[in-house]
């Protein structure tokens, strides 16, 4: 299978120490990849809970561009642990640097927004915070028990950062009892180093393994168009398989600031389409795929 692909002109391979933007040529994105700008009666409803709340998310500090779509739907995914990340992912719009504060509060006000939002299924995400010892994973864990002593009947998804390997940080949050564990592989192995250059692949891949040993739903996903390979895509996605990964998403990576690393190809939707057959082909329950599909984007709809 090869992608069908809009590729990037190359004018010359980058020098040494160059920005990642720096040598590449960046076209109109293709008709696929236009979404829908965010507005409307239940957005601002949304809007103001969020900020009455302090509270953060992951479709604001990343920049998605469903965003429009799902809080007109009245959904969103809420971002705990600040905005302040301690990682320094190459694709990745958060901000980056030390954080100074850990808001203990955070839990109970995101329980209040999802009873307020009358959610029927939650998606809680975070930066990472290395610095903390465990993580942030009691965060975590106080988060899903705020949210279910509000809304009993509330699935909850958490999208988990590595915890840098720690199955004791791991099993704070397992033994809250989500309804979906799901950790991001984001991109091929080969890729890791420029991608996610504190993080690492195998490391990921056990985190998934660990939680599916315990029983749980498992869930990851992967972005398109980093310069990654079709084979190596199909590669990740039987890795993911070995470790008995149930839901896969897959999306075209967008760069979100000209610091960020380039689109290296647009990624044709046909190609998304033949890889969510060939997903589910190798035993995926669901197999979310598509130019704009994020971690989260349909997410009630994957169980």
């Amino acid at each position: 299978m090869e992608f069908i692909i809009q590729e990037i002109p190359v004018i010359e391979k980058p020098s040494e120490g160059s920005k990642p933007s720096e040598g590449f040529i960046h076209p109109r994105k293709p008709e696929w990849l236009k979404a829908r700008v965010p507005g409307g009666e239940n957005y601002s409803r949304l809007k103001n809970l969020i900020d009455q709340r302090k509270l953060h998310t992951v479709c604001e500090e990343a920049r998605c561009p469903n965003m429009g779509e799902c809080w007109n739907a009245g959904t969103a995914t809420f971002m705990i642990l600040g905005d302040v990340c301690t990682r320094s992912c190459g694709f990745c719009a958060v901000k980056t640097g030390r954080p100074q504060f850990l808001d203990k509060d955070e839990p109970r006000r995101v329980g209040e927004a999802v009873a307020a939002m009358n959610l029927r299924h939650a998606v809680i995400t975070s930066v990472n915070r290395d610095e903390l010892f465990d993580g942030g994973a009691q965060i975590f864990a106080r988060t899903i028990f705020e949210i279910r002593k509000r809304v009993p009947n509330c699935r909850v998804e958490v999208l988990i950062p590595d915890f840098q390997g720690s199955e004791f940080a791991l099993n704070i949050v397992l033994d809250a009892q989500p309804d979906i564990l799901n950790h991001n592989t984001e991109t091929v192995p080969r890729l890791y180093r420029a991608v996610r250059p504190q993080a690492h692949y195998n490391r990921s891949l056990e985190l998934l393994d660990r939680a599916k040993r315990r029983g749980f739903l498992t869930k990851s996903g992967l972005m398109l168009g980093l310069g990654e390979t079709a084979e190596e895509v199909l590669d990740t996605m039987s890795d993911l398989r070995a470790v008995e990964c149930d839901i896969l998403t897959l999306g075209q990576y967008l760069q979100p600031t000209k610091e960020h690393l380039p689109v290296q190809r647009y990624v044709h939707p046909d190609a998304f389409r033949m890889l969510k057959e060939r997903g589910l082909g190798m035993g995926f329950r669901y197999v979310e795929s598509g130019p704009l599909v994020r971690s989260s984007y349909h997410a009630a709809e994957q169980v």
